[in-house]
């Protein structure tokens, strides 16, 4: 087992529990085959790295583990919903999640868009509810945040670069631009998220942010090098697939070293913010630079 799937371990069977017991909520009046495929696709076995962050820090925050979860299954909806989309063929066209076929391709993609877009729709929903967090202020707050972390000023907007960059040359500031967006917002929301419940002031949460914007960019590095580097049996999801689109990625621009050099670099930022913060948290550290060598 490699060190990233070890620490993350018991934030994943944790959060995969709540994951079960919340979805369920949504079965009723829910049509039986788009339920079947939200549970499809919120349920197949990821790492839970966002919500991992999000429950590391809410510790740190002394936020009641009863909250962080009942965001945590809000965040991973979110998340399983991007995934969801960006897997159909307008988007990437891909066959592999996750080890598992795509949700189109299980189902159908008239099937995979409504399991997406309800996924999406669930998680404010969740956000709303008065077990989030007692205060409705606090609840706005998060409702915000993730509006704005997966809307066109975030994953939306990042999805609409990733696809120009495919006929457009993208430079380096372009290229962090797409991927701070794309992948790097709903990371730093699972960190600010955690300071929201928290009740932090403006000052940790602009450290928090940085934090999240720094390990979101490593994150989507290696990333990247696993698209180049790895079969798609190894990293259980289509590779291959940046290079045939020819899409704008850092390695396309920096060459594997080079991309591998940047991750390196974005790690140790990160960390530099995370002292900023004043936390001490071996689980955070160790998990950053386990980026760097992390093979799915």
């Amino acid at each position: 087992m490699e060190e990233l799937t070890f620490l993350l371990q018991e934030t994943r069977l944790k959060v995969d529990e709540s994951l079960k017991n919340i979805l369920a909520i949504f079965q009723s009046n829910t049509p039986d085959r788009l339920y079947k495929a939200m549970e499809y696709s919120a349920l197949s076995p990821g790492k839970r790295f966002r919500s991992f962050l999000l429950l590391e820090f809410g510790q740190a925050f002394g936020v009641p583990e009863t909250q962080l979860l009942q965001v945590a299954v809000a965040l991973e909806f979110v998340n399983a919903y991007s995934l969801v989309h960006d897997d159909l063929p307008c988007m990437d066209d891909a066959a592999l999640r996750r080890g598992q076929p795509t949700t189109h391709l299980k189902f159908d993609e008239a099937t995979a868009l409504l399991a997406g877009n309800s996924l999406l729709t669930a998680a404010f929903q969740l956000l709303s509810m008065e077990n989030t967090h007692p205060d409705p202020s606090i609840r706005l707050r998060l409702i915000i945040a993730l509006a704005e972390a997966c809307g066109s000023q975030g994953m939306m907007g990042g999805q609409m670069l990733d696809l120009l960059g495919e006929t457009q040359k993208f430079n380096m500031d372009e290229i962090q631009r797409m991927q701070s967006l794309k992948t790097g917002a709903l990371l730093v929301f699972s960190c600010e998220a955690a300071a929201i419940l928290g009740n932090q002031g403006a000052d940790i949460i602009k450290k928090v942010r940085s934090f999240g914007t720094h390990l979101g960019l490593a994150f989507q590095i290696t990333d990247d090098l696993l698209d180049y580097e790895e079969s798609a049996e190894k990293v259980g999801k289509s590779t291959g697939i940046d290079q045939d689109a020819n899409k704008a990625t850092f390695v396309k621009l920096l060459g594997i070293e080079g991309a591998h050099a940047r991750a390196e670099e974005e790690v140790e930022n990160a960390l530099q913010a995370l002292q900023k913060i004043g936390l001490s948290s071996s689980k955070l550290e160790k998990a950053a630079r386990a980026l760097l060598t992390r093979r799915a």
